[in-house]
C-alpha cells in the first residue's frame, strides 16, 4: 500500500539520523549491520543484504545482512548480470522481484530462507558501482515507489560512506604490506655505510616504490631499487612479489642483467598488465665496484672526492612489461673509489609538474656530496620535499664506500 509523502520524508529522517551517527564511526560489518537493521524496520522488510562489488574479481560479494547473515558467513558471490542482485548491479537501476525461485535469483539461500518478495537497488557513487541494496519479504508483496525512494536514499549513504572507507582500508593495507617489506633496519654491509628513507605520497596513494639491500652467498650484497606502475594496494602487492622475486633470482645468478630477465620473465607472466622500472647492483666491496643493470628505473647519481656528482654512465634498458617480449639485458660497472656515494632513488623524488625530470636530476646532483648517508639522506630530502607531502611516492638509498 502506497506510503504518503509526509511518511516517506519521516522515514527518510530517521535513515538520515543513523546514517550521520553510525556511519561517521565507520565499521564495514557491524556498522553496516546495524544501518541493515534500521532499513528492515522502516520498510517492514524481513532480510536487508549489502553485496559490494569487487573491481579485481568483478564479481558481488556480500558484505553485511541483517536477518539473511548466512549470505555473508558462506561467503555469498554473484556474477554481474546473473540473478537477481547481478541484475541490479548489470542495469544500474531499481528491480522489483515478486517471485522469488531459482529461475529469477542465483543464490538459493533466498528461496530457502522463504522469500516471496524483493526489491533492490544499486550502490552508486557517481558512475562508479559500489554493490548492490536489497531487502526481501517472507509474504508476498508489492513494494511501493515510496519503498523505492526510502530504499535508494539508504543506498547513496552507504555508496558514498563505504567508498570513502574503502579508499582508507586500502591505503592503510597498502602502506601496511610496503612497510612490512622494506627493511625495517639497514643491514651492515662490510665496506659500505648506508642510509635510506621512504615517503608514501598524497595525491596517488601508497605505490609500488621500494628498495631492498641483501647479501648473496658469495659474500658480495645485492642492492635493488624498484616503482610498480600503479597505486593502491595493487601495485603494493605486486611491489610485494617483485621484491621476493627478485632474491630468489639473485641467489641463482651473479649477472644483475640475468637476474632482471629471470624476473620480467617469470614475474609478468602473471601479472597482466603490469609494469615497473627496477635497478639491481651487486657489490664489490674489495673490488671497490658495482655491476650494475636498470631495467627502465633512474640511473643512480655517483659522486667522490674526485669526481662531482653525476648520474651512472650505464646503459638503461626496457622497463619490464608483460606487453614486451623479452629483451637483451646488459650489466656494466661502476666504480666506487673510498668515501664515495651513490645515490638510488625513485622518479617521485625528482618529478614535478610543469617541469622535466632532467631539471629535477640536475638538483638533486647538486645536493649529492661524498659524505656520511645519513647526512646527504637528510639534505636531499629537506630540499627536495622539505615541509610538504610529495605528490608520489619517494624513495631514497644512499651509500657510500668507506676508507
Amino acid at each position: 500500500m502506497p506510503r504518503d509523502a509526509p511518511d516517506v520524508d519521516n522515514r527518510a529522517e530517521q535513515l538520515a539520523v543513523v546514517a550521520d551517527t553510525a556511519l561517521s564511526q565507520f565499521d564495514l560489518e557491524s556498522t553496516l549491520g546495524a544501518l541493515l537493521g534500521r532499513v528492515r524496520e522502516l520498510l517492514s522488510a524481513d532480510a536487508a543484504v549489502i553485496l559490494l562489488w569487487d573491481d579485481d574479481a568483478e564479481h558481488l560479494r556480500a558484505a553485511a545482512a541483517n536477518g539473511l547473515e548466512e549470505e555473508v558467513q558462506q561467503g555469498v558471490r554473484v556474477e554481474l548480470g546473473a540473478g537477481f542482485a547481478g541484475r541490479v548491479a548489470a542495469e544500474r537501476k531499481p528491480i522489483h522481484l515478486r517471485h522469488v525461485d531459482p529461475t529469477t535469483v542465483a543464490n538459493p539461500l533466498l528461496w530457502e530462507k522463504g522469500l516471496r518478495s524483493m526489491l533492490g537497488v544499486p550502490l552508486l557513487a557517481g558512475s562508479k558501482l559500489i554493490g548492490v541494496l536489497h531487502v526481501g519479504s517472507l509474504r508476498e508483496r508489492t513494494f511501493s515507489d515510496n519503498d523505492e525512494h526510502v530504499l535508494q536514499l539508504a543506498a547513496d549513504w552507504i555508496a558514498l560512506t563505504t567508498r570513502a572507507q574503502l579508499m582508507a582500508i586500502d591505503r592503510a593495507a597498502a602502506l601496511a604490506l610496503q612497510r612490512s617489506l622494506l627493511p625495517p633496519r639497514l643491514p651492515h654491509v662490510p665496506g659500505f655505510e648506508l642510509a635510506a628513507r621512504y615517503v608514501p605520497g598524497s595525491r596517488t596513494g601508497v605505490g609500488g616504490d621500494w628498495y631492498d639491500v641483501f647479501e648473496l652467498l658469495d659474500g658480495r650484497w645485492g642492492v635493488a631499487i624498484g616503482d610498480v606502475a600503479g597505486h593502491g594496494l595493487g601495485a603494493a602487492t605486486v611491489m610485494g612479489r617483485i621484491r621476493s622475486a627478485l632474491r630468489a633470482y639473485a641467489i641463482e645468478s651473479s649477472d644483475p642483467a640475468d637476474t632482471l630477465i629471470r624476473l620480467s620473465r617469470n614475474i609478468f607472466h602473471f601479472e597482466a598488465n603490469g609494469m615497473a622500472t627496477v635497478g639491481y647492483a651487486v657489490l664489490d666491496a674489495a673490488g671497490g665496484r658495482a655491476w650494475m643493470s636498470s631495467a627502465g628505473h633512474l640511473r643512480p647519481i655517483v659522486a667522490s672526492a674526485h669526481s662531482p656528482a653525476a648520474p651512472a654512465a650505464i646503459p638503461v634498458d626496457p622497463p619490464m612489461h608483460s606487453d614486451l617480449r623479452p629483451v637483451p639485458r646488459r650489466t656494466n660497472p661502476v666504480d666506487l673509489e673510498p668515501g664515495a656515494v651513490l645515490v638510488c632513488y625513485t622518479d617521485g623524488l625528482v618529478e614535478r609538474r610543469g617541469e622535466s625530470i632532467d631539471e629535477g636530476i640536475h638538483r638533486l646532483c647538486q645536493l649529492v656530496t661524498p659524505d656520511h648517508p645519513e647526512g646527504v639522506c637528510a639534505r636531499i630530502m629537506a630540499d627536495l620535499v622539505g615541509n610538504s607531502t610529495p605528490d608520489d611516492d619517494v624513495a631514497l638509498l644512499v651509500l657510500r664506500r668507506t676508507e
